[in-house]
């Protein structure tokens, strides 16, 4: 049984620090987790596949599926992101694969994925679900605008800024 590593535990962090951009011939492969794959982790894959696209392979799973969130499609679209044709993936399908970085993105995923194969690195933030915030569609849409930006936020935490500026 592999246990995910901290970042403090891991050879990885000397190897490729938050921030910098690894060696050519390796793109940084990432892994967002979530419970249902259809909202926070669809919108971090599209945010990190824009910002970072050129130094990661990202991908996004959960511990089960369902329809990726209209809404999500929607604010990311305000970016110019395309995630229209996205589908909600289980973790299962990841299993067999090696990350660099496996990122949780709720508390449920990280209480439930203690465990990833390989040499990966977890980060977890739990961000709120923006599903269930509001009644009325704009005030839903702004819950997943601040996911949308606080998710955009801490990746420049971990990774820094994608301009390298």
């Amino acid at each position: 049984m592999w246990y995910l590593k901290s970042l403090s535990d891991s050879k990885m962090a000397d190897d490729h620090p938050m921030g910098t951009t690894p060696p050519p011939a390796h793109r940084r492969r990432v892994l967002v987790l979530c419970t249902a794959n259809s909202a926070r982790s669809q919108m971090a894959e599209g945010l990190l596949r824009q910002d970072y696209g050129d130094r990661m392979e990202v991908r996004s799973g959960g511990t089960i599926t369902a329809a990726v969130r209209p809404e999500a499609i929607t604010v990311l679209a305000e970016l110019g992101i395309d995630i229209s044709n996205a589908h909600s993936k289980r973790l299962d399908e990841f299993l067999d694969q090696e990350f660099d970085d496996v990122l949780t993105v709720c508390d449920a995923a990280a209480e439930t994925c203690p465990i990833f194969p390989g040499p990966a690195v977890r980060h977890h933030h739990g961000f709120p679900d923006p599903t269930g915030t509001g009644r009325t569609e704009a005030e839903r849409l702004e819950a997943f605008r601040r996911t949308r930006d606080d998710l955009r936020a801490w990746f420049r935490e971990l990774y820094g800024d994608p301009d390298g500026a």
